[in-house]
């Protein structure tokens, strides 16, 4: 009996310390993952898409056309996107704009941007 009770609490002993690893292990996989930004990859089709709706939201009046009044800011970078400078994004302008923009963060031209490539474009 004592022999099958030393056994069991080993066991125990075991089990509990395993239980103490396995919760610093998941302590440590939680502090690491506080910070982490996965890699993203976007294409070129669902950033057109993605900026399209940030027209659409930003075009409260539904006019196709973002003014001043809409703009986010007052000094937005936006409004570098009003190449008529009429004070008037029209969605074309807009349009012509995000791809642009796009197309200058996909530094090495194969139609999608990586997380590197867009914190490199934010460095240029």
């Amino acid at each position: 009996m004592q022999v099958k009770l030393v056994t069991a609490l080993a066991a125990t002993g075991i089990l509990v310390s395993a239980c103490g690893d396995k919760d610093a292990q998941r302590a440590q996989a939680d502090a690491n993952a506080v910070g982490f930004v996965p890699p993203s990859v976007t294409s070129r089709l669902d950033f057109g898409a993605s900026m399209e709706r940030r027209f659409r939201t930003l075009d409260r009046n539904g006019d196709d056309r973002v003014t001043k009044d809409e703009l986010p800011s007052p000094n937005a970078r936006i409004k570098a996107f009003d190449r008529n400078k009429d004070g008037v994004i029209t969605a074309i302008e807009w349009s012509e704009g995000t791809l642009a923009w796009f197309d200058r963060m996909d530094l090495n031209h194969d139609g999608t941007v990586t997380s590197e490539e867009r914190a490199e474009s934010r460095k240029r």
